[in-house]
């Protein structure tokens, strides 16, 4: 994929912004207005795909029974347990005991206990800034927490004049003999840059590396042209060390402020991140109506929004597709029509075999499970499981069962085991 320069010159950022501003809509990027499909040229495009709701019947995971005699799975191939009930669930994540620490987007942190079904509360978490697409968010578990207890929380706070930013805190842990727990020693460790007006557009998902560096989305908040500017963290991937300070081999380090703590630029809404079994990172984002995307993720690349995308405005206006431009990064998968992406795993189990190795995106307004088959630098959708309800969160369990949060105010904890063969 072509790497790009760090920003648009500020003559044509200016001129593009006025233009998009023009026919942007603000609908709620977690599908809940109908998209449009784009008109395109009749060309062809290798690494875009607009895949069908399901695969063709060859692509369709199989097993092998014995020599020469291979199984078709059942479609699905999983039965769904529901297991508990949230108030507007947005994230989990597993404690090394098996229990899930689970986010409510109005501002509680769960603490569930599979085993037996029992859910208790943790105290001492932050203050969100609840509305529209904001309050808590994402949590995740450091590499070390056996050790250093700390656990990395994601929410939408407050700022001066009515306005919000994503925010990034650690805190310890502490688990209680009653089924709940408290939070000790809290540190913001990252403020998104500048807290802006509106509702929409957080991203605040969270990720480790191998390495152990952090990785944040940031996006654009609904305010597009950001996105394109270096100076602001909007639309951007983020990478720091776990205390958040920056890592000096970041590839804009030099420049200080909010492009040093930069990865890539010119994303919109950023809802699902993860790393495949060769440590490759994998970003998936809601486009504007349609253009979806899932990128591969390149150092210091520039992915276009809001000058390019493979969706267009709400109203209708064109936007220019990745193709006319190609000093930016295209995405490996974008959908036509949407699918509201939120909450991404890599499958590294044992449970569902035929699975490891491949992606799991949930979908809001597609309310399904969709599966993505991965190739070295490539990938495709070719499965998509009907749910009957919105999609928010995916997880892999510890004995690698996947795990989903339905969305909304009695969004449920499902657990998806495989069909006995």
């Amino acid at each position: 994929m072509p790497m790009s320069s760090p920003a648009i010159p500020r003559a044509l950022v200016l001129a593009v912004s006025l233009a998009i501003v023009a026919c942007s809509g603000t609908a709620d990027a977690d599908g809940t207005r109908p998209a449009a499909e784009k008109r395109r040229p009749d060309k062809t495009r290798p690494q875009i795909t607009a895949p069908s709701s399901t695969a063709p019947a060859a692509e369709k995971p199989r097993i092998t029974g014995g020599p020469n005699r291979p199984v078709q799975l059942p479609d699905p191939p999983f039965t769904s347990t529901p297991f508990a009930t949230f108030n507007e669930p947005w994230a989990m994540t597993f404690l090394p005991d098996g229990r899930l620490l689970v986010t409510e987007k109005r501002g509680q942190l769960r603490l569930f206990d599979p085993a037996t079904k029992t859910t208790g509360t943790v105290t001492g978490v932050p203050t969100v800034q609840y509305g529209g697409q904001g309050g808590f968010g994402d949590v995740v578990l450091h590499p070390q927490f056996a050790s250093n207890r700390y656990v990395y929380l994601s929410y939408a706070e407050a700022g001066p004049n009515s306005t919000r930013g994503a925010t990034v805190v650690r805190a310890q842990l502490t688990l209680d003999a009653n089924g709940g727990g408290s939070l000790g020693t809290p540190q913001v460790i990252w403020r998104q840059t500048p807290k802006v007006t509106g509702e929409g557009h957080y991203g605040h998902r969270i990720a480790f590396g191998a390495d152990g560096k952090l990785w944040i989305t940031s996006s654009d908040r609904q305010k597009m042209t950001p996105a394109q500017d270096m100076a602001s963290s909007l639309g951007k991937l983020v990478r720091l060390n776990d205390d958040g300070s920056t890592p000096s081999d970041n590839p804009f380090f030099a420049q200080g402020g909010a492009a040093a703590q930069t990865w890539t630029l010119g994303h919109r809404n950023m809802l699902g991140i993860a790393f495949d079994g060769a440590g490759k990172l994998w970003v998936h984002e809601m486009g504007p109506a349609g253009g979806d995307e899932l990128n591969l993720i390149e150092r210091g690349t520039n992915y276009g929004w809001p000058v390019v995308s493979e969706g267009n405005h709400y109203d209708g206006a064109p936007i220019p597709d990745h193709d006319t431009r190609p000093e930016f990064n295209a995405p490996e998968v974008a959908w036509r029509t949407t699918i509201a992406p939120a909450g991404f795993i890599i499958y590294s189990g044992n449970l569902f075999p035929y699975f490891r190795g491949d992606g799991f995106i949930g979908g809001l307004a597609s309310q399904a499970l969709i599966r993505i088959k991965f190739n070295g630098n490539t990938a495709r959708e070719i499965q998509r499981y009907s749910m009957g309800r919105r999609i928010r969160e995916v997880e892999q369990g510890p004995d690698g069962a996947i795990w989903l949060l339905e969305d909304g105010s009695s969004g449920r904890l499902l657990k998806l085991t495989p069909v006995p063969m």
